[in-house]
């Protein structure tokens, strides 16, 4: 019967006229997700790389959120300037609500000093917004007595199309050897995501501020063939603000890098300020990745500390990223500073 409640509930805000208050798909990797997290991180390795990552959130629920996304950025070190393009989809819940984009981003590398480096950043891309009407369950098709469901179809006039629009994004990103700061802002235009095309139903503009400093310990050396090689130890901190209408989540966590291991520990929640009357403690993120020769894989799993549960199935989420060099090897590499923050 509760699968049957959610989907009436879905239909109640897909097809309402009114504007309804939502959160964008998320990623607790979220540095492993550079292109959706902010677009100045485009081209940010000073080479090629290719990435996946995928999301399943509250599995053990009929509820549940499935977020993936594919991205490829470059750089340009002749124009100082880095390009990529990010496919991501997200689908939601029992009636499949599904978003899919397709976003440029394109960044610009400035070097303001020999310590200091700043990276602006826009994206632009467009959204295509489905439902699978043929999954849901709507009041008439209910006994309201027993309420077991005694008609297969539902006499409501349903002539509902996918909805599209443009979507534009900015960002910017300050950072040193050892510290970054970026913000990052998405859907400027606001756009129109309804269903009905009568009504309007506005995408909250989402705002996210991140910022962290590598603390390097002693490297240990060793010797591969006749190489001698120095693997990074590092402790991390990280933070991220972001605010999405009347949402605001805050993740605050440390990557500790033994190279090629990496271990994170993330606290997601606003405790300070409540929602609808309750908490805001979302989970405790626990992450192993490793990475080696440019490749670098990730896990990660959100233990639900809200009042939903650790029954919800939590969060189990994935991330590949491959860095490579596309140029004439002959050519010697340009010097191309790097972000200190961590790959997951």
């Amino acid at each position: 019967m509760i699968k049957y409640y959610i989907s009436f509930l879905v239909v109640v805000v897909v097809i309402s006229g009114e504007t309804a208050s939502a959160q964008d798909p998320q990623f607790s990797q979220f540095y492993a997700a550079p292109l959706y997290l902010n677009p100045a991180f485009t081209g940010a390795t000073g080479q090629a790389r290719v990435g996946l990552n995928y999301r399943n959130q509250w599995p053990s629920i009929p509820a549940s959120f499935v977020t993936s996304a594919a991205y490829f950025d470059y750089y340009l070190d002749q124009y100082n300037s880095g390009v990529g393009l990010l496919i991501s989809t997200d689908r939601e819940g029992l009636a499949g609500l599904r978003s899919t984009s397709l976003s440029l981003n394109y960044a610009y590398q400035l070097r303001i000093n020999e310590f200091l480096t700043v990276r602006p950043g826009l994206s632009a891309g467009y959204v295509i917004r489905d439902i699978d009407f043929a999954r849901l369950t709507f009041g008439d098709q209910f006994d309201p007595i027993s309420g077991e469901v005694i008609a297969p179809v539902t006499s409501e006039p349903i002539n509902l199309n996918n909805v599209g629009y443009l979507d534009l994004g900015a960002g910017v990103l300050i950072f040193t050897e050892n510290f970054w700061v970026g913000f990052a802002a998405s859907h400027l235009t606001t756009p129109d995501q309804s269903f009905t095309g009568t009504t309007e139903s506005l995408l909250a503009r989402k705002y996210s501020v991140h910022a962290g400093y590598k603390i390097k310990l002693p490297k240990v050396s060793y010797t591969k063939g006749q190489i001698p090689t120095r693997r990074e130890r590092s402790i991390t901190p990280t933070v991220q603000y972001k605010t999405q209408g009347q949402f605001d989540q805050l993740d605050v966590g440390t990557y500790v890098t033994l190279e090629p291991v990496i271990f994170g520990l993330t606290y997601r929640g606003l405790p300070v300020k409540t929602l609808n009357g309750f908490p805001n403690n979302e989970a405790i993120i626990f992450l192993v990745g490793m990475t080696y020769n440019g490749l670098n894989v990730g896990y990660s799993f959100d233990y639900t500390i809200s009042d939903l549960g650790i029954s919800s199935g939590g969060a189990h989420e994935i991330s590949v990223s491959y860095t490579f060099g596309l140029d004439d090897k002959r050519k010697p590499p340009k010097n191309v500073r790097q972000i200190p923050c961590p790959k997951f």
